[in-house]
């Protein structure tokens, strides 16, 4: 069993909740969400805000709380070989509450269908929130290029 080892980064200001499913393994050693290199979540964001690419974790957390975005993921806990999205099993989800008792969240967005699939299934019937599904920024989703990426995600500044 995997248990989720990244604290949510969101404060009273984050008007927008960017969900992924389940943090990769090098996220998880890195400690912080999309630590992987090829990961393009963070070049995009930036795209999108305008802004350069943040580096370290402290700069990524300040983008963050600057743009008014939170950021957690969907699964609390499962069981998943290395970081493939096709092996979870096993899930709890993150109470979501804690986020959205503290910020006036307008839009909920997942990163990827596995998030949305683990949104729907665990999140959405006690939230009674939909959310808007995003193209994955992860490595495995090569069938979006980078401008493709940064047209769909453009609607997260649009809120």
């Amino acid at each position: 069993m995997n248990i989720h080892p990244i604290s949510p980064v969101y404060d009273k200001n984050s008007k927008i909740l960017i969900l992924g499913s389940f943090p990769s393994v090098k996220s998880r050693e890195e400690g912080f969400f999309y630590g992987h290199p090829q990961n393009r979540f963070w070049k995009v964001v930036a795209f999108v805000f305008g802004e350069n690419v943040p580096q370290s974790i402290e700069e990524k957390k300040e983008f963050l709380l600057r743009n008014h975005i939170a950021v957690w993921d969907v699964i609390k806990s499962c069981d998943i070989e290395g970081s493939s999205d096709a092996s979870i099993k096993n899930v709890t989800a993150n109470d979501l509450n804690l986020i959205l008792n503290t910020a006036d969240i307008r839009a909920i967005y997942v990163n990827g269908k596995t998030a949305l699939k683990y949104y729907k299934k665990y999140t959405e019937p006690c939230l009674r929130r939909p959310a808007i599904c995003l193209p994955s920024t992860s490595p495995a989703n090569a069938a979006w290029n980078m401008e493709r990426l940064v047209d769909a995600w453009k609607m997260i500044c649009e809120d």
